[in-house]
């Protein structure tokens, strides 16, 4: 089972959350709260997913980012936004966030988006990185995130567009025809040779660097 916490103000969210999740045979919600609640409810609940509103009225969304980040179990952690604080998310990439969810996600689409971050995936709504490549993480353009992928091998390289698609390292082995412990080395590989500290953050270099073709449109790949 995928252990789920929602942390939102509004309860109609976090409510609704629950709702679609729980129906999922592989995913149990283990606690939905306000982001006052949200650390304490990790070290109690230990879920293996958080979905955390990036801006609530009680806490900091990016505070709370920040505490999780510093445990030694930290789980994966996902932003929610209705895309209204765009200036939040480069900080939320940066502090090490796995992925953004829009809030009007598609219902269907939820759970599977949470079995991609729980399997090493990204999730990244197109819409947040034309805005983050545009503005906040793209003042050096695309010359500086080309100079960075040039340190990569030609594997490595393939290794990046497959995690900037939203594979899982199972996914890219599969696809690559690697086994996992390969895959986890050219993924750590990637991660140093890019000096970026999570995959999401890999997925924004390839985009500027060209890699990944035209803008995608779905909300995870």
């Amino acid at each position: 089972m995928i252990r789920v916490l929602v942390v939102d103000d509004e309860a109609l969210v976090r409510t609704g959350f629950t709702h679609i999740l729980n129906t999922a045979d592989d995913i149990e919600v283990v606690g939905a709260v306000p982001g006052g609640q949200a650390v304490r409810t990790v070290r109690e609940a230990r879920p293996d997913v958080v979905l955390l509103d990036i801006r609530m009225p009680d806490v900091d969304g990016l505070t709370v980012l920040s505490e999780l980040r510093r445990m030694p179990d930290c789980p994966v952690v996902a932003m929610l936004t209705t895309f209204d604080a765009d200036e939040y998310v480069a900080t939320a990439l940066r502090s090490g966030a796995a992925g953004f969810l829009l809030k009007d996600t598609d219902p269907e689409q939820l759970p599977y988006l949470v079995r991609a971050l729980a399997e090493g995936g990204t999730v990244l709504s197109s819409k947040v990185t034309r805005t983050v490549v545009d503005g906040y993480l793209n003042q050096g353009g695309r010359e500086p995130s080309a100079r960075l992928t040039a340190r990569l091998t030609e594997r490595e390289r393939a290794v990046l567009v497959l995690m900037a698609e939203g594979l899982a390292n199972a996914d890219i082995g599969e696809r690559m025809h690697l086994s996992a412990g390969t895959v986890k080395g050219h993924v750590s590989a990637v991660l140093s040779k890019l000096e970026v500290g999570s995959r999401v953050q890999a997925a924004l270099i390839a985009e500027r660097a060209g890699l990944l073709g035209p803008s995608r449109e779905e909300d995870t790949r």
